[in-house]
């Protein structure tokens, strides 16, 4: 899983009918201190994250398509989770 926050959403009008009614979001990869970690993801959401949402990523094949709830779906990323907050102990 990867910790990320939501940067953009991006509108497809012509995408692969498993994802109809699917929403795509581009998403920040972030470090435990909220810095930006790498480039930007699209993922696939079907929680209702929006824009400024600290969210959790899952990047595995399966993982992600299930996550969307459409078996045999082509999704690389997908959000499984809404983040209410962090707490690191050092």
């Amino acid at each position: 899983m990867i910790l990320a926050r939501v940067v953009g959403t991006v509108v497809a009008t012509q995408k692969h009918p498993k994802f109809e009614g699917a929403k795509l979001l581009l998403v920040q990869p972030l470090t435990l201190d909220d810095k930006p970690r790498g480039t930007a993801l699209l993922a696939v959401d079907s929680l209702g994250a929006g824009v400024d949402e600290k969210v959790l990523i899952v990047m595995e094949g399966r993982a992600a398509g299930e996550a969307l709830g459409k078996k045999g779906a082509p999704v690389d990323a997908a959000v499984i989770g809404i983040v209410d907050t962090v707490d690191v102990h050092e």
